[in-house]
């Protein structure tokens, strides 16, 4: 037999030499399904004599597919003319070929997401809707929907009626669609669309890619979309010889459209079909193995598996419940030092963004390196960026830098010309580019809606910078993060990638929060420095030895000898969200798979008694999935649960089955917060205050009022009078 089928193991083998007719390989986490994949290609090719004409294998990323090329090659000399792409990259290729039959030109662009925020900014201003209250990615994100299910402009407004918001969304996904087809172009969801639509409504060009491909494959097949499997179900046609490859304990992207039934059904689909499991596991431990089997096996949705491994027991899983998630970093940093070895075998996985800051934090503190993955280090992100440099601003109006930043963050109708112009002034002047800005005969040469929303942002600005020494960071962050527009814009998005950002800015309240936990009198300048100390260390150098941190999601694929799992508790992993319906739950439950089975050697999981995310501390509850793990693949830190009354005891360890609590949406909680502190800081304006009213101060405590001015008051406080300003200082009546 031939080196290569000579090199898989039994099932490994099977699944290669079995050619004719429809195969799912159910292929486990770290089962070797790459190596199969292309065996049975280079099998094909070398052993079966197709023509690699006659094969196209699709899968979801260019690296893939130049993997899986390479691989092939490798096996075999004859591999040019064969099709090993991206779906995308496969319906471009097809449609280039036909796509006058459908009503567009060859020739026609493919436009990116940034020129389809531009044209549906054009559609806004030619409707007079509100771009801030209705965004550009909020009606992408509903036509992006739409095209995966085949949904018209028509079928929508059918779909959902005359209501005014259903119908506006309706008019501008009309207007989006013709200017795509005026101007001869497709988007990217397009492509997948356009490609079912002509092979269903031309047959002559559905039977010529049937004849031209008899063998069909298919990777990470738990992950296609309903186009996706429309593309690949209409090419395969009656010869049926198509073969997918998945997993659907890892399918953790149904909040992309990702959609399980693909895989859980296969056999429906294709009558007769042949599955085969690949069950041995090279990447971990048994004992890893097994816990994760304990936890994935709670799913009432997949197909009945288990992996396995020669591999020793190994390591129990390590436990360790810390007392806040300082406490938590702390610990994983310090472990990283005691198991000691090479930094690239260790990795921290989250579950959201927002957690990486204390370990970042914890890290630097011990000169560990770092490098964060699929996202940036947690204070080089837009948001907190932005956010910081609107604090260095009212710290310091003369950071040119900082301003022109955030001069059109949010939009304000100032752009690159009107900035480059306000600079030229600047420098002729003399003089910062905010003083320039705060000027009333420049303000008033701008545009109606510049000059409005520049003036607005001077005023806010100068206020909070008149009033920084009477006020909390954290208050005068709130401020910010309300006046200025920018947590609204964000929510006006009402995206996930919105979504993320708004969890990242409420996280930064915890930062803030923790250093005036620290020292109740740090001040705005005292913070920005240790803040610009601490983001100044580069971590982003992958030649070096690092820490890898990183979301669950982006971990997906990836392999590591050491892996944490922190913030294991009910609300944040599985996400509060999760609660709402069983089939959110067992996707979390998958995702927790997948983080486990990350691991090749050790595991550590971790939570913390108490979390501050947001802003807003919490006690919080062991995650149902920590306690779903067998006891006999766990140590460390007991869970336990109460027993019940009739067990004789007050608490045994052991596996909970009951459902859990319903966490409240703590971020949208957290928002509301700042936007109620916020507001109560501005209505102190219209107060009216008397010599003699008491009144109370988050950062001076109570005093008593000595004498009231138009816009100040002197208000007598334990250590002394101070002058606070009505509408800025965060004061009440008591």
């Amino acid at each position: 037999m031939i080196n290569y089928i000579e090199e898989l193991n039994d099932k490994q083998r099977e699944a290669a030499l079995h050619t004719e007719g429809p195969l799912l390989i159910l292929a486990g986490a770290g089962s070797g399904k790459t190596k199969t994949m292309t065996c049975r290609i280079a099998y094909l090719i070398g052993e079966k004599y197709v023509n690699p004409y006659n094969i196209l294998a699709v899968t979801f990323t260019n690296k893939a597919a130049g993997e899986m090329r390479e691989r092939v090659e490798k096996l075999t000399d004859m591999a040019s003319g064969m099709w090993i792409l991206t779906f995308h990259s496969a319906c471009l290729r097809i449609l280039r070929a036909h796509a006058e039959d459908i009503g567009y030109g060859r020739d026609f662009a493919v436009y990116d997401p940034s020129d389809q925020k531009t044209i549906v900014k054009n559609i806004l201003k030619a409707r007079n809707i509100d771009s801030k209250k209705f965004t550009p990615a909020f009606f992408l994100g509903i036509i992006s929907k739409c095209k995966e299910s085949e949904i018209s402009p028509a079928d929508y407004v059918r779909i959902n009626g005359d209501e005014y918001k259903e119908k506006m969304i309706g008019q501008v996904y009309r207007d989006y669609a013709e200017t795509l087809r005026k101007n001869n172009a497709m988007d990217f969801d397009d492509l997948l669309l356009r490609a079912v639509e002509l092979l269903e409504k031309n047959e002559d060009v559905l039977e010529k890619y049937r004849r031209r491909f008899h063998y069909i494959m298919v990777d990470e097949y738990q992950d296609t979309n309903m186009l996706q499997y429309k593309f690949v179900r209409l090419l395969t046609g009656s010869r049926g010889n198509i073969c997918v490859v998945g997993d659907d304990d890892q399918c953790i992207y149904q909040w992309r459209g990702a959609d399980i039934r693909n895989i859980l059904e296969f056999e429906k689909d294709f009558p007769g079909a042949k599955v085969i499991k690949l069950e041995q596991n090279y990447r971990s431990t048994s004992n890893i193995l097994d816990a994760a089997h304990s936890v994935i096996s709670r799913n009432r949705g997949r197909k009945n598996k288990k992996l396995w491994t020669e591999s020793e027991a190994g390591h129990k899983i390590v436990y360790f419940r810390g007392d806040n998630e300082r406490d938590e970093a702390d610990y994983v940093a310090g472990e990283i030092n005691r198991v000691g070895g090479s930094l690239r075998n260790f990795a921290i996985l989250y579950r959201t963004n927002a957690q990486s800051r204390t370990f970042e934090e914890a890290l630097s503190r011990r000169g560990i390196p770092y490098r964060v993955l699929g996202g940036l280090r947690y204070y080089d992100r837009k948001e907190v960026k932005d956010m910081l440099c609107y604090m260095r601003l009212v710290q310091n109006s003369a950071d040119d830098l900082s301003l022109e930043r955030i001069i059109n963050e949010p939009k304000r109708g100032i752009g690159g010309k009107t900035v480059e112009k306000l600079k030229t002034l600047a420098g002729v002047r003399g003089e910062s580019l905010f003083d320039t800005l705060g000027d009333g005969e420049v303000i008033g040469s701008l545009s109606a809606k510049a000059s409005k929303s520049a003036g607005e942002l001077v005023s806010i600005i100068e206020s909070l910078s008149a009033e920084k020494s009477n006020m909390r960071i954290s208050d005068i962050y709130d401020a910010l993060l309300v006046n200025t527009g920018y947590l609204k814009a964000l929510e006006d998005q009402n995206t996930v990638e919105s979504e993320s950002r708004i969890e990242n800015l409420m996280e930064f309240k915890s930062v803030i929060y923790d250093y005036e936990q620290e020292d109740s009198n740090i001040t705005l300048a005292e913070f920005m420095e240790k803040i610009a100390l601490l983001s100044d260390v580069d971590n982003h150098d992958e030649n070096e030895e690092a820490v890898t941190l990183m979301t669950l999601h982006s971990a997906k694929g990836l392999e590591f000898p050491y892996v944490f799992m922190p913030g294991m508790e009910d609300g944040l992993f599985p996400g509060w969200r999760a609660f709402d319906r069983e089939e959110g739950l067992e996707e979390e439950r998958r995702l927790c798979y997948v983080g486990i089975t990350r691991a090749k050697e050790r595991l550590w999981m971790t939570s913390a008694a108490s979390r501050t995310m947001y802003g807003k501390t919490d006690y919080t509850r062991e995650s149902q999935f920590l306690r779903e793990i067998d006891s006999r693949y766990i140590e460390g830190d007991a869970i336990y649960e109460k027993k019940s009354r009739t067990s004789g005891g007050e608490f045994s360890s052991g596996i909970v089955k009951e459902v859990p609590y319903r966490p409240f949406d703590k971020l949208k909680y957290a928002s509301a917060l700042t936007r109620e502190n916020a507001t109560r800081m501005k209505e102190s304006g219209s107060l009216e205050f008397s010599g003699g009213d008491r009144v109370s101060h988050p950062k001076f405590g109570e005093g008593t009022v000595v004498s009231c001015g138009a816009k100040t008051i002197e208000v007598k406080f334990a250590d002394g009078i101070k002058k606070l300003a009505l509408g800025i200082a965060p004061i009440k009546k008591i």
